[in-house]
């Protein structure tokens, strides 16, 4: 599957107030997503010693769809592709790699 049928057919389950004009729905979306990701990662710390099982994986795996959910109908609202997504992406990590900028904080580094 590729990005581009990934963000179509998660398109087709979206139900939200004013979609295609809401950006403010997804994007509150995916930070609740992203919480119960970081929920969970948090309870394999605290209750299983830092070890994932496979119940907790399948688990980690449904809320990481969920984010990724958000991540391309905010995309979507935005007019952005989630393959652009993607690519920006990589291509930042990338020159950021080859100037030895990995490390460190800020967004133009």
């Amino acid at each position: 599957m590729t990005f581009q049928e990934y963000q179509e057919e998660a398109r087709k389950t979206a139900i939200y107030p004013n979609k295609d004009n809401n950006f403010i729905y997804p994007t509150l979306g995916l930070a609740g997503e992203a919480g119960e990701v970081a929920e969970k990662i948090k309870k394999v710390i605290r209750d299983g010693n830092g070890i994932v099982s496979e119940e907790k994986k399948e688990e980690i795996t449904k809320e990481l769809g969920d984010v990724l959910w958000y991540v391309a109908n905010l995309s979507k609202e935005l007019k952005i592709s989630l393959e652009d997504v993607a690519q920006k992406n990589l291509e930042k990590l990338q020159s950021r790699q080859q100037r030895n900028e990995l490390h460190g904080s800020g967004d133009n580094r």
